[in-house]
């Protein structure tokens, strides 16, 4: 059968990208400039999915929410001024991304990261022009487990919905991915801590290592359901 999919997009914390040294990094500092101990990284990585608002409420969880505001907008400062010094691709994804291109697929990036510091972490890793899609938490009103930011990334590829494929690491990413029509995979390497349960998110698969992604999709492509369905 002819293929189906055309194109793979991917959430960035997590995901595409392991951020969450960098991350850590800066929660860190800010604990610091409150007098406060950081926490130890393995008490904040799986976290990281959540974004700075998780982040500051994890480090100061008794400070008031207007409070909380205020070293959120200081934690964004602190993790903008060093956005990449640690950040990677998760080993294996830039074999994998060169693999999804040379078969002619499209590539993209859907983040709940706004605009502000996604593009310009795309741009420290030189992953900017090999992404067909770019959309950014500030990208539009909506945001995941919202399916409209996957609707437009389809737009940017240009291909219909249903021949996408999203990996994520977090229940809203699959939630926003099925909605959409996309076939969605989960990346077991990505910030999941223990309370989640993604055995119950409905994805069409789960990833334990990037390069599982051929296996996975040569047993859909010959299944009875297939692709294209």
């Amino acid at each position: 059968m002819s293929e189906a999919l055309g194109a793979v997009l991917f959430d960035l914390d997590g995901t595409l990208l392991d951020t969450a040294p960098d991350m850590h990094a800066a929660l860190s500092i800010l604990m610091a400039e409150n007098d406060r101990a950081p926490l130890p990284f393995a008490a904040v990585r799986d976290h990281v999915s959540h974004g700075s608002q998780a982040l500051v409420a994890l480090g100061f969880p008794d400070v008031s929410p207007e409070y909380t505001e205020t070293l959120k907008r200081r934690y964004l400062e602190i993790y903008a001024r060093d956005l990449c010094r640690a950040t990677r691709l998760f080993p294996g994804l830039d074999t994998v991304l060169n693999a999804i291109e040379d078969r002619g697929w499209a590539l993209g990036v859907v983040t709940n990261k706004p605009g502000w510091l996604t593009e310009p972490l795309l741009d420290a890793l030189g992953l900017t022009p090999r992404m067909a899609a770019i959309v950014s938490g500030d990208s539009l009103p909506q945001r995941k487990p919202d399916p409209e930011p996957m609707w437009l990334a389809a737009r940017q590829t240009g291909l219909e919905a249903f021949r996408h494929c999203y990996w994520g690491d977090a229940e809203r990413d699959i939630r926003a991915g099925r909605t959409a029509g996309m076939r969605t995979l989960i990346a077991n390497w990505g910030y999941i801590d223990a309370d989640q349960n993604p055995e119950d998110w409905g994805a069409d698969g789960a990833l334990d290592h990037p390069e599982d992604f051929w296996s996975w999709y040569r047993a859909a492509i010959h299944s009875p359901r297939g692709l294209a369905s």
